[in-house]
């Protein structure tokens, strides 16, 4: 089978002190190719000149145009036609001398567009995405010659990065491929627990009150309380219409409920024993769950409509006082609802309920709040004009600078935000705006930290977001949770993937349809054990034994 991951081992000499490790976490003695030059596998030439300490600007006295490709975004889209509209991006253009014409995609069609984007020749001289979607992934980018790698331009050109990577293993580790290979300056989130732990199981505080009830911690404090709402008439209009705990977006199956699965010690798919890789839905704790939830539905404590639940219905049922429970944000599951609310109810109240204490004693999360280097990212593809290389990578790098962290989190300093002692406070431009757009829309205009983007999110942002105490409450509980079930973001070979792919396409179809036909009551709990044979049968095996071989090399990075 082949294995290659699509780069050579790092070149340059100038990286031993900084990069190096990303590729020798086995202690290989770095290998130098007599030739970088190819661009057909995504190297480059290794540069020469003393690498550099900061960035000055502007980068360039020769300005020049550079193609960019990436998704747009509906909160940018509500007033302006593309990215390079954005305050930013304009007041980077006017410090560095670099113009950047934007391409993006019709909205909700990136993937699609970036398929028919990445097989034809030509390519602009940037793309963002998120590269985990891309078919094969970076590795199979670089080993066909789209994007290139970055090591050396980034030892010699982006300062800012550098010194990222330098000082933080974890980020060390998680920014590049198992080969050692940089390929993107990515979205950072180095203070991952707080900027991560920003959705999670939200319930109606004022119902809580109004019944005496205590935040569940528990599966069966769970189960109390969702009883109490459905029983005990919480929104106080005297009639049964309450739903203790619904959803939004429905997938057509019952998966969102798989937020309650790890207080039974598993989650919905791939999960971490210590450093064993197991498949949680094949685990006895997945029985335990399925049948907890099965009793949940049959005693009408879960909203029958939430496989089908849209945005607007959603909407609806928040608005008037029928949802008593749900999974959501900080942003969209609470802020958004505390501003309907706040002139029609004004005792509308939601808080965000910690992760139910697991059979060990553990609230563990479903998803992975350690990480601090997410998917997306931009690359430099193969198009790109060699000799511009340097000024590409240091216009890349200056986000992660004091200076462009700040105008990429914050927008400009008295448009849209003034300092605040150690904090910065948004002003009416984005908490009021004139023209009647929603705080996200309106910061949207100024900057990516409401959306994503290539820059280390600040968490002073999000702290200038939380409005209200129920935000701040919800962050705070939700960082209290462990994920030690979940696995890091780890890399597969080009064939390993394919495999993989090939293997879960079937269980995951085959789990979805039957976890609902149980807890839905259209199957007995019984027929779990034949669940779980039949997923063994479809080579579950084989992609755990996939996942545990990228798990170990991600550990020996």
């Amino acid at each position: 089978m082949n294995k290659k991951l699509g780069s050579i081992l790092l070149s340059s000499a100038m990286l031993m002190s900084l990069l190096a490790a990303c590729s020798q976490g086995n202690n290989a003695p770095a290998t130098t190719s007599p030739s970088n030059t190819s661009t057909t596998t995504g190297e480059t030439s290794a540069p020469e000149a003393a690498a550099l300490s900061e960035i000055s600007l502007p980068i360039t006295t020769e300005r020049f145009t550079m193609n960019y490709w990436r998704a747009n975004d509906a909160k940018l889209t509500a007033s302006l036609d593309n990215f390079g509209d954005m305050a930013a991006y304009k007041k980077k253009a006017e410090l560095t001398g670099i113009d950047v014409k934007f391409t993006h995609p019709p909205l909700g069609q990136q993937r699609d567009q970036f398929n028919l984007l990445i097989s034809t020749n030509e390519l602009p001289d940037v793309i963002y995405y998120n590269w985990a979607d891309a078919v094969g992934g970076p590795e199979k980018m670089i080993e066909d010659g789209r994007i290139i790698r970055l090591n050396e331009l980034i030892d010699q050109y982006a300062p800012n990065l550098k010194k990222i990577i330098a000082s933080d293993p974890d980020v060390k580790k998680q920014i590049a491929l198992d080969d050692g290979t940089i390929y993107m300056f990515p979205l950072l989130k180095l203070d991952a627990l707080k900027l991560n732990a920003t959705s999670g199981l939200i319930i109606r505080k004022d119902w809580l009150d109004n019944l005496g009830l205590q935040t569940p911690t528990t599966i069966d404090e769970w189960y109390t309380v969702l009883k109490a709402f459905k029983e005990k008439d919480p929104n106080g209009n005297g009639k049964p219409d309450e739903l203790p705990f619904t959803g939004n977006w429905g997938p057509g199956n019952l998966t969102k409920l798989h937020d309650f699965a790890p207080a039974f010690g598993v989650i919905g798919g791939f999960q971490m024993n210590g450093d064993k890789v197991e498949f949680g839905p094949i685990q006895p704790g997945y029985r335990d769950f399925l049948e907890t939830m099965a009793t949940w539905y049959k005693e009408g404590l879960i909203d029958p409509e939430i496989m089908t639940n849209d945005g607007k219905a959603f909407d609806y049922k928040i608005t008037n006082n029928l949802a008593g429970a749900y999974q959501g944000g900080v942003f969209s599951g609470m802020g958004k609802y505390f501003n309907l609310m706040r002139d029609t109810d004004p005792n509308f109240n939601v808080t965000g309920a910690p992760w139910p204490v697991s059979p060990d004693g553990t609230a563990y999360a479903t998803f992975n709040m350690e990480n601090k280097v997410l998917p997306f990212g931009e690359a430099i593809t193969s198009s790109a004009d060699k000799d511009k290389l340097k000024y590409i990578v240091q216009w890349m790098d200056f986000n992660y600078s004091p200076e462009g962290s700040d105008l990429f989190n914050f927008g400009i300093e008295h448009e849209s935000y003034v300092k605040d002692g150690n904090g910065v406070k948004f002003i009416d431009t984005i908490v009021n705006n004139p023209n009647g757009l929603t705080y996200d829309q309106a910061l949207a205009t100024y900057a990516l930290s409401i959306m994503d983007g290539p820059i280390n999110q600040d968490t002073r942002y999000l702290d200038a977001l939380l409005f209200d105490d129920g935000q701040r409450a919800a962050n705070a509980e939700w960082m209290k949770a462990s994920s030690a079930l979940t696995l890091p973001t780890i890399r597969m070979t080009t064939d390993e993937a394919s495999a993989s792919t090939s293997i879960m396409s079937q269980v995951n179809t085959y789990l979805n349809e039957t976890m609902t036909a149980i807890i839905s009551g259209q199957k007995p709990i019984s027929e779990f054990d034949k669940m779980a044979e039949t997923i063994k049968s479809m080579g579950i095996d084989q992609a755990i034994a996939i996942h545990q071989a990228a798990y170990d090399r991600y550990k020996a990075k």
